[in-house]
């Protein structure tokens, strides 16, 4: 084991792992990277094919943003937001704000009252952008008479939404939450649209994502006007909605069926509800649009972001929202009705400086065709897949990848947590130089947007060869569906 392996082993706690595993063999300790590899301590290259956990859009040690960084080093690397400004944060305040606008769909249905985004709180990662998201509707909806007393909060079954407390509570996958359950304040769930596992879903499995067989009334849809309705009949509506547009990250990468986001949201505004949108994984293009809301002309009255914010390069996070939030904490200094709530590193100059390059690249000529015709190769090569008996759903939205293993497809009975198959699978796709983490049995691929399409098919290779390693090698008979 290396020098850095054996003080890693010895002195860090390592986030959502059991360290006991992680002390039995040697880590994989990463000293390099660029584009969409990475090189360990011994001089091994891998793919990034998870974007180091979803936040590296444009690759590793990329120019424009070392441009960006060197220049501010020349200048400053951090000065206070309480009390004072810079350049750099109000530079990226009114590019979010701009970005953000939303030019509604005349033909769409149903109509949405769409509000705009003009005012932009700072912090430091996707936990804290829903932290502020979730004080901002509680407070503002007691002041507006939106809600009773205690406002209360509605999200989806498998949510999650980050890791302090506040963020813990809008959360709903029980493995993760329950120890800190007698810290939590209660919020409420509603099924999610998972068709791949849909109890409401007549289809047999097919070969294909379960989104385009499915046969349903929507009733998950049904399932969130019952629950919205029942909460504002006995007079305490929910203060706020509170999902993950067009794709569920953490859930286990569970898509929406095209026409949910929207249908939901004019719910939820019918209602009474505020849309509290967390875009932390599914922002900057990497479900389509350059917001994933969009995509179904919603506009929500908090959008979180963060993740790709600065591009990977570091921690920070925003929360955009709108003028009648902002009012609602507007009065004299006696009043006390000040937000209080803030970070050290609130605005960072770093970070702000790292975000406005990584925009400049989202937004430069031919950038979004570009994603859309990796997009349109990852869903390709994906297709190679389907001949694995323990590959029971294929789901992608833009450059997001989840592929659910199952004992047979036919069936689609899950593999035990306990077995860890899908880790087991991502250690063989690690020792063939690919590197990724699933989510449970759902295997991930979500590449940084410098990938070549020849690096694609190889991560897809390198997945199906490690299925067929770790789980069986025995083809099933499973033609795909015809199209």
């Amino acid at each position: 084991m290396n020098r850095l392996a054996q003080l890693d082993v010895r002195y860090v706690w390592h986030p959502f792992t059991q360290m006991r595993d992680w002390m039995r063999q040697e880590p994989i300790v990463i000293v390099r990277g660029r584009g969409p590899v990475l090189w360990d301590a011994h001089g091994r290259k891998y793919l990034d094919a998870n974007a180091s956990i979803w936040t590296n859009l444009h690759g590793h040690q990329h120019p424009a943003l070392n441009r960006a960084l060197r220049a501010q080093l020349q200048k400053i690397a951090h000065s206070s937001a309480l009390g004072l400004a810079n350049e750099p944060a109000a530079l990226l305040a009114a590019q979010l704000v701009r970005l953000a606008r939303l030019r509604e769909q005349k033909d769409a249905r149903p109509r949405l009252n769409n509000p705009a985004l003009e005012k932009v709180f700072f912090s430091d990662d996707g936990s804290t952008a829903l932290e502020v998201a979730l004080k901002l509707a509680y407070e503002a909806s007691r002041r507006l008479g939106r809600s009773g007393p205690k406002p209360r909060f509605l999200g989806l079954e498998g949510a999650y939404h980050g890791d302090t407390v506040g963020a813990v509570s809008l959360g709903h996958i029980d493995l993760f939450h329950r120890t800190y359950a007698g810290l939590l304040f209660k919020s409420d769930a509603v099924m999610a649209p998972y068709c791949y596992r849909c109890p409401f879903n007549r289809a047999q499995p097919e070969r294909a994502d379960a989104r385009q067989y499915r046969q349903c009334q929507w009733q998950c849809l049904g399932q969130l006007e019952n629950r919205l309705g029942r909460a504002r009949r006995r007079g305490q509506p929910y203060a706020a909605f509170v999902f993950e547009p067009l794709m569920q990250g953490a859930a286990g990468m569970i898509p929406q069926p095209h026409g949910w986001l929207r249908q939901a949201a004019a719910l939820a505004r019918e209602h009474g509800a505020l849309l509290i949108a967390d875009e932390v994984m599914t922002g900057f293009g990497r479900t389509g649009p350059l917001f994933a809301c969009h995509r179904e002309g919603v506009q929500p009255d908090f959008l979180a972001l963060a993740k790709g914010l600065t591009g990977g390069y570091l921690p920070m996070a925003a929360t955009l929202t709108t003028l009648e939030i902002f009012n609602a904490f507007l009065g004299e200094y006696a009043e006390f009705k000040t937000f209080f709530h803030g970070h050290s590193y609130t605005g960072n100059q770093l970070g702000a400086a790292a975000a406005l390059a990584s925009l400049g690249l989202l937004q430069k000529p031919g950038a979004a065709a570009l994603r859309q015709r990796l997009a349109r190769h990852l869903a390709g090569a994906l297709q190679t897949l389907w001949d694995l008996p323990q590959v029971g759903d294929i789901r992608q939205e833009g450059l997001v990848a989840g592929i659910e293993l199952v004992k047979d497809w036919r069936s689609r009975e899950p593999f035990p947590l306990a077995d860890r198959a899908g880790f087991r699978v991502c250690e063989a796709m690690a020792r063939r130089g690919v590197l990724t983490r699933p989510i449970g049995n759902v295997l991930v691929l979500m590449p940084p947007y410098c990938v070549s399409p020849q690096q694609i098919e190889q991560m897809v290779e390198v997945l199906r060869v490690s299925v067929q390693e770790v789980l069986g090698k025995e083809p099933g008979n499973t033609p795909r569906r015809s199209r």
